[in-house]
């Protein structure tokens, strides 16, 4: 073990992010996790070229390989698969550099997520239990008791509906078919890891930085109060297009239109889009710099309309972004895509107590644009453990 090699590193790698955090006054998370990301690289590859190895290019392959598909199509969930991928081959990496090279840094590393490790094995699921009941609670205190509000508590009551079934179960059933328990357990991991790919991709998303270029700012629509006036939900989509409306007319002196889109509903008044039009003349918007785009019933027609009337204002060419709220970005970024509309999303903020309850609605929403495909592994795994009981009453019980 170098020590002195691996303390000369760290101190370089303190000096500069403390300069870090006192230029940009701890506001800026995203220059602190480049800086960081820029270390391990640099310390990792000194190494590796000290030892004259290339371990590090598997690592870097898959990373890679992640960029090339993120930049090519962002709103994609095989993303999430690659930037996991890219994750856990680049932590066997630091395991082996560890393990031959006797890294402080590595062994640091691996010592921090043995402790997370550790600690979510030993109290994830209890912890999980409280923090999704508990937070049932808050959204319910503000918001209406409708089905998609409930899902945290659906939720925490299902885990420990499986809880109950596991330690119960092999007390109740006959010894062959045991084996059975394992089928719900199997599936529940399963979707966990599904989940874990779709909020990763989703979080990462939420950088997403458009340049100060653009010709449209769609705005998606949403539920209207008393059918005619916009929602405190729907106001953050609009004040986050305003927001960069006015930032590229400082940059720029040639601010984007605000491309209003959404339709009436059976219980509305008027179009969505309306409803957000006035909202923005109220905010000083002028009329010349909003258009209203008024039949779409849901987000796919928001952007495969919003697209028709962008592509006629603009037949030679346009540069846009969509706004909608930070949780929702990701699957209205699958929808344009769908359609064939190469733009990226910027959210507005959520109230933090909502967002558990918002991506496992978002996520229920994607798992069902798959759904053929997860009743398909589903019923794989059910038939597997069928089958292993089977063979257990007839052949060994």
């Amino acid at each position: 073990m170098d020590l002195q090699r691996d303390f000369i590193a760290l101190a370089i790698y303190f000096v500069i992010l403390i300069g870090l955090m006192v230029r940009f006054k701890q506001k800026r998370f995203s220059k602190f996790s480049l800086w960081t990301g820029i270390f391990l690289i640099l310390y990792f590859c000194i190494l590796e070229i000290q030892n004259k190895t290339f371990y590090i290019l598997i690592p870097l392959f898959f990373f890679l390989l992640f960029s090339y598909f993120y930049f090519k199509e962002k709103c994609r969930l095989r993303n999430g698969w690659l930037l996991n991928l890219a994750l856990v081959s680049f932590m066997g990496y630091v395991a082996l550099v560890t393990a031959t090279e006797g890294s402080l840094i590595g062994a640091g590393i691996l010592g921090l997520l043995a402790v997370l490790f550790l600690v979510t094995v030993l109290f994830g699921i209890y912890a999980a239990i409280i923090f999704l009941i508990g937070n049932s609670f808050i959204v319910l205190r503000h918001e209406s008791r409708r089905l998609p509000n409930l899902l945290t508590l659906i939720l925490g009551l299902a885990i420990i509906a499986l809880i109950t079934l596991q330690t119960f179960g092999p007390r109740l059933l006959p010894d062959w078919s045991v084996i059975l328990l394992s089928a719900p357990t199997t599936i529940a991991i399963y979707f966990f890891i599904v989940f874990w790919n779709f909020l990763s991709i989703s979080l990462l998303y939420q950088f997403n930085q458009p340049k100060y270029n653009q010709d449209y700012v769609i705005v998606l629509g949403a539920g209207l109060t008393g059918g005619e006036k916009v929602t405190p939900l729907l106001a953050k989509r609009i004040d986050r297009a305003i927001q960069f409306y006015r930032k590229q007319s400082e940059e720029t002196l040639s601010p984007p239109q605000l491309l209003m889109s959404g339709g009436q509903g059976p219980d509305e008044k008027v179009p969505e889009a309306q409803a957000m039009r006035e909202y923005a003349l109220e905010q000083g918007i002028p009329d010349e710099d909003i258009i209203m785009e008024a039949q779409s019933t849901n987000t796919l027609e928001n952007m495969k309309f919003s697209k028709e009337i962008m592509e006629r204002e603009k037949p030679g060419g346009y540069h846009a972004i969509f706004t909608s709220n930070n949780y929702h970005i990701f699957r209205a970024g699958m929808y344009a895509e769908d359609v064939g509309l190469k733009i990226d999303g910027i959210g507005s903020k959520t109230a933090r107590y909502y967002l558990p309850n918002a991506f496992l609605r978002e996520f229920i929403a994607v798992a069902l644009m798959n759904k053929r495909l997860h009743l398909i592994i589903c019923g794989l795994i059910t038939f597997g453990f069928a089958a292993i009981a089977v063979i257990n009453y007839f052949f060994v019980g």
